[in-house]
């Protein structure tokens, strides 16, 4: 997911107020040639705003890299704080001369769709959903495959034999990820007749546990807790910012469950838990905006069929490193872990999602 960590010198320290720094209307063609002219690429927010270390702050992350690639570029962002602020915000900025407007969120699909088609002649894009409108750019990611890595890596890893994830909503790019890693703990239980149960989620009846929000970090932390009481020692929360009061309460424990992070590598984008990160199961969002955006700049089309998706074979879904924990996951597993993805990239293995973008 690697735009490595422009999070901390970019999107992160800004405010949910602020715009990212913008070049000259004129700039060069970034190879040293003549002036060319702006290309503005303007972001909208869903309600985990800009420093969500997540999904929003990782696609704000792509559109900096494209500036940092193209000084043409010309980026803005506007944060949402309701579900109500996202067709008035895709509106502002249809008014505001933007040349390529992104919508970060599967729960902006509706308000992108309803603009999109009140505009056609703009062009649009969106992070983890799809509109059908030919004027919208969809960026999606099969991230059930890495997240199949990471339930086998969390019931290789568990003392307990219980693991668990929860989400913030149950929509499909968080589903996603909580089928992938259902079945990975189920492979792992297969192959080595092990007996892992896997709290929070349910994939035959699509049930769990979630937060009902991105935000909030005492949900997240509620959710957790729930699940430690219940023999958890990995968790993974699907839950955008909510699920950093995991994180926190996984570092206040001193060690006495981990945590596998989601979208970002969460040494990179939430650094001060880095000791409890496992892992992260990254979506390569920022290099799918900048390639995107950098595209529109060029002139190039944008074709809404088929867009971007994201996998293993393309490394638009990967597992980050294990950092702090490089020492403590054996070396068998990890050659496990690499085997695996060998697998499923070669079809040997197949993933399944009932939410996995088609």
């Amino acid at each position: 997911m690697r735009i490595v960590s422009m999070f901390a010198a970019g999107g992160l320290a800004l405010t949910a107020a602020a715009c990212g720094e913008a070049p000259d209307n004129e700039g060069t063609d970034g190879t040293g040639g003549e002036p060319t002219e702006a290309y503005k690429a303007c972001m909208v927010t869903d309600v985990g705003g800009i420093d969500d270390r997540s999904f929003n702050a990782s696609a704000w992350a792509g559109i900096e890299a494209a500036q940092s690639e193209n000084d043409a570029v010309d980026g803005d962002y506007v944060a949402s704080s309701a579900e109500a602020d996202y067709e008035p915000n895709l509106t502002g900025y249809v008014t505001g001369d933007c040349d390529f407007i992104l919508a970060v969120g599967g729960l902006m699909g509706d308000a992108t769709k309803a603009v999109a088609e009140a505009n056609p002649d703009q062009q649009f894009g969106i992070v983890d959903a799809t509109t059908g409108q030919p004027n919208v750019y969809p960026m999606q990611f099969d991230t059930a495959q890495a997240a199949f890595l990471a339930g086998y890596l969390a019931a290789g890893f568990s003392e307990s034999g219980v693991v668990g994830t929860y989400g913030g909503l149950p929509i499909p790019p968080v589903t996603i990820f909580m089928d992938g890693f259902v079945d990975g703990v189920a492979h792992y239980n297969e192959v080595k007749s092990a007996d892992v149960q896997v709290l929070g989620w349910d994939k035959a009846t699509q049930n769990g546990s979630f937060t009902n929000d991105f935000v909030k970090q005492d949900e997240g932390k509620k959710v957790g807790d729930s699940l430690v009481a219940q023999g958890a020692d990995v968790i993974m929360p699907v839950a955008g910012g909510a699920g950093l009061g995991t994180a926190a309460a996984a570092q206040a424990a001193g060690g006495a469950y981990s945590v596998i992070w989601v979208d970002v590598d969460g040494c990179e984008s939430a650094e001060q838990y880095c000791d409890t990160f496992l892992t992260t199961v990254v979506k390569n969002i920022p290099d799918a905006v900048k390639q995107a955006v950098l595209a529109g700049a060029n002139g190039d089309e944008l074709s809404a069929d088929p867009g971007y998706l994201g996998n293993l074979e393309n490394n638009g879904v990967s597992l980050a490193p294990y950092n702090e924990f490089e020492d403590r996951v054996s070396d068998e597993l990890k050659a496990e872990v690499e085997q695996l993805k060998a697998d499923i990239i070669a079809g040997t293995i197949e993933v399944t999602s009932a939410a996995q973008p088609e």
